[in-house]
Parts: C-alpha cells; structure tokens; sequence
C-alpha cells in the first residue's frame, strides 16, 4: 500500500517537512553536534510535530517507541557513505544496508531514502549509487514502499567537506536521472540562483521534489529561502542542521512546518521560533 504510506507522509495540505537527523551513519565527528544524545533529539522534534523524521535503522526504534498515534513519520536511511570526510580515504564506497526494504516494513517506516551521488572524478560512487537504487526500486514495489532518492551533485572535497554543488545544469540531469530510474520522491538541493528551482521541479516530471537543506545558515535566511523555494514549486524540505543544530529546534521546526504547509510569511513564521 504505497499510497497509504504517502499519506503518512505527506499533510493535508500535501506537502512535507523530513527533519533529517540521520548524519551519524557517515563516521564524521562534525556531523554530531545537536544530536550527541539521539533520544533526547528525537523526542525534542518529535514533539513539534514534522511530518518525519529521517533515521538509521539503529535509531529508528527510538522514534517508533514514542507512545501515541501522532509521532512523526519515519523515513528510513539505506545507505551508508564515505565521502564526507577532508581529507578523502583512499578507497571511497557507498553500501546499501542489508534487506532495506524489509528493514524499513519491519520498522513501519513510511518511505525509505537512498543517494544518488555525483562527485567529480568518482566514477565508482556513482555506479555503486545506481546499482543501489535499482536493487531498491523493485522491492519497494514488491512491498508497497515509497522510494526517495537523494541525487546530490557535490564539489571537489579540497573546497571542504561536504560542499554541494549548486550549478543548476548539474542538478538537473541528475534529478531526471532518479525520476527515469523510479523514485517515488525526490530530495534535491536548492540551485545557487533559487529563482530557478521551478525548472528542477519540472525536470522531476510531477514527482513531489522535497528540498534539502544543507549547510547551517542564519534563521533569516533559511526561513527566507524555505519560502521562496515553496512558492517555486516545491512539495517540502528535508531539513537537518538547520534545525538540529538550533538553539531553539522545536521553535525552528514550528516555524518551518508554518511555511511549508500554512503558506505563512517569513515574518509570521519567525515569530514561532522564540
């Protein structure tokens, strides 16, 4: 029942806020920080009430174990990266987690989520994320999950660690490219000129395009973009740092979950955050 699990998803108003507190899987000391104490992270959200939560199968249970039947979603992590790190190891990999699928209806997950790289001059990440995806499509059909992929165009590492390419003629091929290989849902990073997010959303071919949102920024200004990507089209962001990383992340949560599914101005929005 794949639609059934989409509602779980997505809200009424048919958009989606995913808070993203999956970064422990990738092995970086710097990822950490806000989510040092995952219980106390995920109940702290939790309680703000996003749409989902986006989790490793370790940490899952932490959010299923919450008592009730309004607990956010879960959208299950599969795949685990090493391309994080400055300087890169050696030999870089991108490994799916064992029996994904089944994993996620074990876990009553209502989506899983999976990498699309693209990293320069890294073929064999690349390739390993498309096989990843492949392996993923057909048992997300044979169980009624809904498959979000992740295509994430990234700069060379020597710029640092985790720097996302922003180069609007990038992101599209590889946002087509997990449309034509079955996503069911798209999380794709904003464009360096955010005007132009509506030509990412229509190379997704009617796929809901969820936004990620990368780097910590100021609450003006993640609040200002949230906005101007929505009215471009997007169906909702999948925020991580920006909300983890918060002083107030329960008050940032209220105030993104406004604007996402409340239409709220920036202004009406920032007086949630407190």
């Amino acid at each position: 029942m794949k639609s059934a699990r989409l509602n779980r998803l997505f809200g009424v108003s048919g958009n989606c806020f995913d808070v993203a507190i999956d970064h422990g899987m990738f092995n970086e000391r710097t990822f950490l920080s806000g989510i040092e104490n995952m219980k106390t992270a995920i109940e702290v959200i939790a309680q703000a009430a996003p749409d989902a939560i986006q989790l490793p199968p370790g940490t899952a249970p932490m959010l299923q174990a919450i008592p009730g039947k309004q607990r956010p979603a879960l959208v299950l992590r599969t795949d685990i990266a090493n391309i994080y790190g400055n300087p890169l190891p050696s030999q870089l990999f991108s490994e799916m987690i064992d029996r994904a699928v089944e994993q996620g209806v074990a876990l009553d997950a209502a989506c899983v989520v999976v990498n699309l790289l693209m990293l320069p001059d890294q073929p064999e990440v690349y390739r390993a994320c498309v096989r990843n995806v492949n392996s993923l499509k057909r048992e997300c059909e044979i169980y009624g999950m809904p498959l979000m992929v992740e295509p994430l165009v990234m700069q060379d590492n020597s710029k640092g660690a985790y720097m996302v390419d922003g180069a609007i003629d990038k992101i599209l091929p590889l946002v087509r490219q997990a449309a034509e290989l079955g996503a069911d849902i798209i999380k794709a990073d904003p464009c360096d000129n955010v005007e132009e997010y509506h030509r990412v959303v229509e190379i997704a071919q009617g796929l809901p395009v969820l936004v990620r949102g990368g780097g910590r920024v100021s609450d003006q200004e993640i609040l200002v973009r949230t906005k101007q990507l929505m009215e471009q089209g997007a169906r909702g962001i999948v925020y991580g740092r920006n909300v983890i990383q918060h002083n107030n992340p329960a008050g940032m949560t209220r105030a993104l979950m406004a604007i996402v599914h409340d239409k709220a101005s920036v202004e009406q929005a920032s007086l949630l955050i407190g």
